[in-house]
């Protein structure tokens, strides 16, 4: 797989036991607002506005978030289909309510706003995984959850170096 992600390998997502209540703790960041879904998104509209801006360095870095945040998304869906739910693109998976809307996308354009809205992002979405990990008593999920959060602060740390470079060019 391309795309940047820490040099670790990521653990089974396939041999999980039916387990709803871990589906709804870990959901939001599955197809929530502050979710992988959204982060996919936001990467790939800002890539393709600093693609347009002759940025072909930053449009590729984002694109290579956005990849390894489409392969933590298909960890997710694999992991709740592992356990019994169907990876429906809702807050609140296995209910048919609360589909995903891209209202929390940030369509923000010029450069150093892109990168901040993405760094803020990133720190929501660290947060968020280390909230699920208070919760979670499945301790694959939970391997899973630790893993994502690896990449999750390498993509915030990465952003920060493109906003420093954005500010002192």
């Amino acid at each position: 797989m391309s795309g940047l992600q820490v040099d670790l390998p990521y653990p089974s997502t396939t041999d999980f036991m039916r387990d709803e209540c871990s589906v709804r703790i870990i959901s939001p960041a599955y197809a929530g607002g502050a979710s992988e879904m959204t982060a996919i998104l936001q990467y790939i509209y800002h890539a393709v506005h600093f693609d347009c801006a002759g940025n072909k360095k930053f449009a590729r870095i984002l694109r290579d978030i956005a990849i390894t945040e489409m392969h933590h998304l298909d960890m997710l869906a694999e992991m709740f289909c592992a356990m019994g739910v169907s990876p429906v693109y809702s807050a609140c998976p296995p209910c048919f309510c609360d589909f995903y809307s891209t209202r929390n996308v940030s369509y923000s354009c010029t450069p150093q706003r892109m990168i901040m809205d993405d760094i803020n992002g990133e720190r929501e979405a660290i947060r968020d995984y280390e909230r699920m990990l208070c919760k979670l008593k499945n301790e694959q999920a939970g391997a899973v959850i630790s893993r994502i959060i690896l990449d999750e602060q390498l993509h915030l740390e990465t952003l920060k170096r493109m906003l420093d470079e954005l500010v002192n060019c």
